[in-house]
This record gives structure tokens, sequence and C-alpha cells, in this order.
């Protein structure tokens, strides 16, 4: 998608995208990202997880890439080749690879939800880097909401018999949204046109290249690609992986990129607590997922979390920014989004 709806105040032009297209953008931010955590954990019942994660990264990668050459992107530079994996090593090889290697064992709803986690840790990360950056007191409540929400979801003590959470597997996503924090920020502090280029689906492009080179360099020393038989996997579990490539990386992705061109980062943010209730559904609708009281209280709490976060957040830059934001910067003030 691409296109410019911005008029010189910053406020969209009299003749914008038409309000179906942008809908239709949303709900491809908001449905596709949802099910994705659904369609790994179809995959990963087939396929090897780094064997899986690397195959989706490396052709999603290759055609996204492809294509940003063909429409004329400039090739990126050996530094931005270097920065591009360093934050695709943590932002795949690392988060992407936790979550996928934890939904072998973690429910996919409880998985998004644990996900929702990753407004809390850039708040802690961005004030520890920047002690100016001290988050309110609003912000403070959310991180506390969204700390109790995760005790509530896998507190061993909080649990039943038939509600028990695999604590490995979810303090693997915990620790997948800490790397997750960590690689956006990177990325978010990188300058365009010198350490990270211009365009960025072609940064996008070249992390998932090398994040995806870098799973599949673990899947070999792991052994998977030694018992990976590609015939034996069944058509439904290739479609989901094509699904995961096509569609949750390279289609949502593209339709987030030109929502921020066209509508503001405080609604685009909105993704960041629709995926998890999306997923949530998904999973009991059709996998069977438990959908207790506990889960359903522990949802409910981590999204006003991230409800609290993320337009506190919000009104915070737009407070710092009296003055219009151009619409390629416009991404620096929304949350960036969990290429899941």
């Amino acid at each position: 998608m691409s296109g410019r709806a911005e008029s010189g105040g910053g406020l969209p032009a009299a003749h914008g995208p038409h309000p179906l297209r942008v809908a239709a953008a949303f709900g491809a931010v908001y449905l596709i990202w949802g099910s994705t955590y659904l369609a790994i954990r179809v995959a990963v019942e087939e396929f090897a997880p780094f064997v899986m994660a690397a195959i989706r990264f490396l052709a999603a990668g290759a055609l996204l890439y492809a294509f940003l050459r063909l429409r004329g992107v400039p090739r990126p530079t050996l530094r931005q080749w270097k920065h591009a994996s360093l934050v695709g090593f943590l932002l795949l090889s690392c988060s992407n690879a936790a979550v996928t290697w934890a939904e072998r064992s973690v429910p996919s709803g409880l998985t998004a939800v644990l996900c929702a986690i990753l407004p809390v840790w850039m708040v802690l990360l961005e004030w520890l880097r920047d002690r100016t950056q001290r988050p309110s007191l609003a912000v403070l409540l959310g991180v506390l909401l969204g700390i109790l929400g995760v005790v509530v979801l896998i507190g061993p003590g909080l649990a039943t018999t038939g509600e028990k959470v695999d604590l490995f597997g979810a303090g693997l996503i915990v620790a997948g949204c800490l790397t997750w924090a960590l690689g956006s920020i990177l990325s978010r502090g990188a300058k365009a046109g010198e350490s990270a280029p211009k365009s960025s689906p072609m940064a996008t492009a070249m992390q998932m290249l090398s994040g995806g080179a870098i799973l599949a360099l673990a899947a070999a020393l792991n052994g998977d690609w030694g018992e990976f038989d590609p015939a034996a996997i069944s058509p439904k579990a290739w479609l989901t992986l094509a699904y995961l490539g096509v569609f949750g990386s390279v289609i949502a992705l593209s339709a987030y990129v030109w929502l921020l061109q066209v509508s503001t980062p405080a609604r685009v943010s909105t993704y960041a607590y629709v995926n998890p209730v999306v997923a949530v559904l998904l999973g009991w609708a059709i996998l069977g997922e438990e959908l207790s009281a506990r889960t359903l209280g522990a949802t409910a709490i981590i999204v006003t979390a991230v409800v609290v976060i993320t337009t506190q957040r919000s009104r915070a830059s737009a407070g710092k920014s009296p003055t219009a934001v151009p619409s390629s910067d416009k991404r620096e003030l929304a949350p960036t989004p969990i290429k899941r």
C-alpha cells in the first residue's frame, strides 16, 4: 500500500484515502496479526520451531526485498546490513523464536496475552536508557497493572488443576518480549539514510533476511535440518506457514506502514490491545483452548494496562511536539509492531 494523505498542517487532506480502504487496512492489522498466534500454534505441531521460523522469514524477506528493489528502492549499504542484522537477531532470532518455541506448550491465546506485556518493557527500558524519560503516574499504574495481569495468568498459586500454565514456556515469552523491546529501541534510534535505510519496508525486509539466516543456523546447530522431511509435512501445515509469511509478515505489515502515513499513531496503536482479544477468541473457537474466568480476567487486566500506557505515551508525545509531525516520522510515535 502506498500514498500519503497529509496536508501541510499534519491533518488528513480533504481528498484522503477512501474510508473503506482505511477500514480494510485496520482489519488486516487487527485480524491477521491477531491470528498469527493461532497459525504458529498449528505450524509447530509438525515443523520444528527453528525450521518453521527460518523458512517463514527467509521467504517473506526475500519476497519483500525483491519487490522493493524492483520498485526502485536503493540497495542497502554494508553499514545498514550490519545494523539490520543486529536488530533482526533481537527481534526475530531471539524474540520470535522464543514465542514460536513456547507455543508448543503454551496455548496461542495465552501467548498473545503475554506478548501484550511489551509496552511495559518498553517503558522500563526507555526509562533506564534515559532518566529524563520518567514515566508519569498513569504510565506507572499501567506498568503495575501489566505485571499484575501476568501474575494472575501464570501464577502457580492461582492455578487450578486444569488451568496450569507451562512456566518455562511462559518465561520464554516474557523474555522474548524483553529482547523485542531492546531491538525496537535500537531500531528506532537508527538514523535513516545512515545506519538504516530511508525505506521502512526495506529495513523490515533486511531484518527478516538476517534474522531468518540466524534461525536457519540455529536449526542446523540443533540438528533440525537433518530430521526435516518436507514430504512428511501435511498440506495444512504448509498452507499455515505460507499464511504466516505472506499475510502475517508482508500484507499486514504493509497495511501497518501505510496506516502510519494516513492515520494517527494513537489510532494505529490500537492493534496492541485488539490483537490479544482476537487471538484468545480464535484459540477458543478453532483450537478449543480453554476460556476460563482466570484467562478472561488476566486478559482484561493486561489489555487495560496496554490501553493506559499507549494512550498516555501518545498524549505525552503530542504535548512535546506542538508542530506537525512529518508522516515519515510518525512511526516513531506508535508502538513497534510485533511481527509474529
